[in-house]
């Protein structure tokens, strides 16, 4: 029977689709990429903010037209909507059949033979490999599920609960697995990746994990994304910056820099923290790619504490910034506060902030013009091989564009010299 699946939301999400895939996959179901090929079809949701709410919901009308349309018999709905919002949907979509929140894709097997009234189709005993959604040469490796941090604004926690970390030796075998089916870059994943192992092992554990996977002879590159900035210490960016495969990478969204909007925000990790954080790898690791996520519009956030994280991201730039306006989202403290920011404020804001920071980006790329690193090709036209270097995490930042050579392959590492730079993208040659 075949299976079609649409993933929505986050990378973290897409890891439980994987493993829902995998799981299927070991009873016998076969999957497609055409909905209207798909006898069972399944949307994997977003809840996390209201644009993602309403990409789901219509995401689910769309595919339940293939029950008229196409071959569908059974329309699942599983993910972070489903979970937040149970019962709001089993009474006002009929059109779902099957309804799951997270961490319940186990029992998927079962109630599609139930549905289906057949038995239960016979399944591999032992762990299921993920079936992976991403090009075949990547993957994520998500080291936990669900979050301690109590951010006034997200509603993560209430919707995937605490923080509840793998096992340190299943996810190297987990990543030993995928090097084996040909991945070379691993990205690690979590709501919280610096504070992968408290809740398990008493201690953030992220170092000891990083070097365990840089020694998995078949991994290429190996980045880590989600950090938090109180769990953050010179002693992960030496480990980041010595490994072999380990990316000189730091993804640490900060949110805000302002003492008073990050106490409101119930965010761990002060201003003076942060600069000293950036002031040793300015020093010491000049060449590490930065990345954060800062929002704007917070509730009292005022127009000097804007203008406090502007002169910030002027004195302390990054490669690569990602900025949002504050969304007040159902059941979090930060909605019911007062002093909420009018949407022209927060607009402007934002406006203002992606204004400044684009001739930050050009600046912080032209100063690899000229010198040499080695770009992971992912797309071939007629003309150009086009992929990332390591500067460039999967799905979220610029792209390296090459002219084409007879022996390109995609999922190659291919040495290049960069030649010209660009707000986001860069242009390079071969060596």
């Amino acid at each position: 029977m075949n299976v079609g699946v649409i993933s929505l939301g986050c990378a973290k999400n897409q890891v439980d689709t994987e493993r829902m895939l995998g799981l299927l996959g070991r009873f016998g179901y076969a999957f497609t990429a055409d909905p209207a090929a798909a006898e069972v079809l399944i949307v994997n949701t977003c809840g996390f903010i209201d644009p993602a709410k309403e990409e789901s919901i219509n995401t689910i009308l769309e595919m339940a037209q293939y029950k008229e349309q196409g071959r569908c018999r059974i329309l699942v709905a599983t993910g972070c909507l489903t979970e937040r919002y149970r019962q709001e949907l089993l009474q006002e979509m009929p059109e779902i059949d099957i309804l799951l929140g997270v961490r319940e894709y186990e029992k998927l097997p079962g109630l599609l033979a139930q549905k289906l009234g057949v038995p239960l189709p016979k399944g591999g005993c032992g762990l299921a490999d993920r079936v992976l959604t991403t090009p075949p040469y990547r993957a994520f490796l998500r080291t936990g599920d669900g979050c301690n941090n109590r951010c006034t604004y997200c509603a993560i926690p209430l919707i995937r609960g605490n923080l509840v970390s793998e096992p340190m030796e299943e996810l190297v075998d987990e990543a030993k697995r995928l090097a084996g089916q040909g991945v070379t870059e691993l990205t690690v994943i979590a709501q919280d990746t610096s504070g992968y192992g408290v809740d398990r092992y008493g201690q953030s554990m992220l170092i000891p994990l990083l070097k365990a996977l840089n020694g998995i002879d078949a991994l290429h590159w190996v980045r880590v994304l989600y950090t938090y900035p109180d769990t953050v210490n010179e002693g992960l960016l030496d480990t980041l910056a010595q490994g072999e495969k380990l990316i000189p990478y730091l993804d640490i969204p900060l949110q805000h820099i302002d003492d008073d909007i990050l106490k409101r925000m119930h965010r761990r990790g002060s201003g003076a923290y942060i600069r000293s954080l950036l002031d040793y790898l300015y020093k010491n690791y000049p060449d590490f790619t930065l990345r954060t996520t800062m929002m704007v519009g917070f509730p009292g956030e005022t127009d000097a504490q804007f203008q406090t994280l502007l002169a910030f991201l002027r004195d302390y730039p990054f490669d690569r910034v990602g900025a949002f306006a504050f969304s007040p989202e159902e059941g979090t403290k930060a909605a019911r506060m007062p002093d909420q920011i009018p949407d022209e404020v927060k607009q402007a804001r934002l406006a203002a902030l992606m204004a400044q920071q684009r001739p930050i980006s050009l600046q912080r790329n032209r100063r690899w013009v000229g010198r040499q690193t080695e770009l992971l090709i992912e797309e071939l036209t007629r003309t150009h091989a086009i992929g990332r270097t390591p500067r460039e995490a999967p799905d979220v930042d610029g792209r390296v564009m090459i002219p084409r050579k007879s022996y390109h392959a995609i999922g190659d590492y291919e040495p290049i010299v960069l030649t010209e730079a660009h707000e986001y993208d860069m242009k390079g040659a071969s060596v």
